[in-house]
């Protein structure tokens, strides 16, 4: 009798404490909290700083009017080859996080570079050297810059502290380049060069306002829940505009305004900054 209330009442405690101990078995493992629902960022007003790299940058090649005495267009030239630095730059905004997924921010950059080119025309480089002859110019010229963007992104969502993210901007450059130093050297055509030697000379530098626009997608770390570290890439695309002036010789055969444009240039730039919630 009493074997027969025993055997079951042990069978039952020994179901009873099986999952408390497997219970408490699982207390032990953290299992890491995932939140995919939005940016943990905190709603607010945020300031940012940046820098960036622009290890590619593209340009269209320059083209300018030569005249010749009287007055006349003597041809329309483009630069036979074209080649932009690789600048850095640096920037700082002021923004918005509306909610999890989307923020906004209106900021600055600035950086600078140059551009170095080449040019052949069908002509000679001075009276001393024979018609037949052209002569080929060695370019450069530098620029600084500064551009104002309005710019949004979405959040993709939050995992383990990362969240990626895409954007897209919109806003003008100021470009502003300096003189154009043009070095002439003479080539051989119908008729043999001389082998004299020909100097370099300036031309004036131009500045203008470029529409711009730009793409981005990166990530950004909650270092705190107030701030951000952010790593990306953005392209940027600035219009063309006006580039160097006439020099004095031509502009004394009546030529005037802009001698040469530029075709604008995109830059690809890797790009690395903190963002700070501040209220």
């Amino acid at each position: 009798m009493l074997r027969s209330t025993l055997l079951p009442g042990i069978a039952l405690a020994a179901g009873l404490a099986a999952p408390a101990a497997l219970a408490a078995d699982f207390d032990i493992i953290n299992v890491p909290e995932i939140d995919v629902s939005g940016s943990s960022a905190a709603q607010g007003w945020y300031i940012r700083g940046d820098l960036g790299y622009a290890g590619w940058v593209k340009g269209g090649k320059p083209a300018y009017t030569v005249y010749e005495p009287g007055g006349t267009v003597f041809s329309r030239e483009r630069f036979d080859s074209a080649r932009f630095s690789e600048p850095m730059s640096y920037g700082v905004g002021m923004g918005y996080q509306f909610n999890s997924m989307f923020r906004a921010d209106l900021t600055t950059d600035f950086f600078n570079g140059s551009l170095e080119g080449r040019s052949d025309i069908a002509a000679p480089c001075s009276a001393s050297e024979a018609v037949g002859t052209g002569c080929g110019f060695n370019h450069k010229a530098g620029y600084n810059a500064f551009n104002v963007m309005a710019n949004g992104y979405l959040d993709l969502g939050t995992v383990m502290g990362f969240t990626p993210y895409v954007g897209a901007g919109v806003g003008v450059t100021r470009l502003d380049w300096n003189n154009l130093k043009s070095t002439a050297y003479c080539i051989d055509g119908s008729a043999a060069c001389s082998g004299a030697s020909h100097g370099s000379g300036a031309l004036p530098g131009y500045d203008s306002w470029r529409f711009t626009y730009a793409l981005m997608a990166g990530a950004s770390y909650d270092i705190t829940e107030r701030v951000k570290f952010d790593l990306g890439y953005r392209f940027t695309d600035v219009d063309g505009g006006k580039m160097f002036g006439y020099g004095a010789t031509e502009r004394g055969w009546g030529a005037s305004g802009a001698k040469g444009h530029d075709s604008g240039f995109q830059k690809h730039e890797i790009r690395a900054g903190i963002r700070v919630t501040t209220w």
